[in-house]
């Protein structure tokens, strides 16, 4: 039997860091394995952080990934038979997977991406943002408060760094609500450090 194209959709399941994105991914596409669907999951082959061919969630949840360069590579290691594309950590994609996600949808294919929708400073984190704006489905998770156990909307990176794209996990990040979020804290701690040395 041959799919349809109109049996094609996109899902994004976004939000910060600890909210349970990649853990929520593996239990979609799990479901979709257990039915004998055939599923194929990509992650980014820059995450190494718990291993280099699965999803690993922060509660050690995994499944089988393959580690893809970019968006372009992803697109050319999808099978014609995987009727279930899986993607984990979609903001450490080029903005081309846009354009991929969209392609794979129109050929038929069900396409989950879980992703942060936002960047350590509290700014949309694309290419996330902009699959939400194109997705059927739009999940988006709460972590918990590191500080005060309330809704975790934002990541809030906890050592100092200039760069975008820092890998880690709670050695490196919290989780913190509206009221507990501070962009700049890394940074003060490392005015604080500054002024010590003097």
């Amino acid at each position: 039997m041959q799919r349809r194209a109109d049996q094609g959709w996109v899902e994004v399941i976004s939000g910060p860091m600890f909210s349970g994105k990649s853990e929520e991914l593996i239990r979609k596409v799990t479901r979709y394995n257990l039915a004998r669907v055939p599923t194929q999951i990509f992650k980014p082959a820059i995450d190494i952080r718990y291993a280099v061919g699965e999803v690993v969630s922060h509660s050690r949840l995994s499944i089988a990934a393959e580690p893809v360069e970019d968006s372009m590579t992803l697109l050319k290691s999808v099978e014609d038979r995987t009727v279930v594309v899986g993607i984990d950590e979609g903001q450490f994609f080029d903005n081309g997977l846009v354009d991929v996600v969209t392609r794979l949808a129109a050929a038929g294919k069900k396409v989950i991406v879980a992703g942060l929708d936002m960047d350590y400073l509290g700014r949309p984190f694309e290419p996330i943002p902009s699959l939400m704006l194109k997705a059927e489905y739009v999940t988006r998770t709460l972590a918990v408060c590191h500080r005060c156990g309330g809704p975790g909307l934002f990541t809030q990176r906890v050592v100092e760094s200039d760069e975008l794209v820092v890998l880690g996990a709670t050695d490196t990040y919290e989780a913190r609500c509206r009221r507990c979020y501070d962009p700049t804290e890394a940074q003060q701690g490392r005015l604080d450090l500054e002024s010590v040395s003097e």
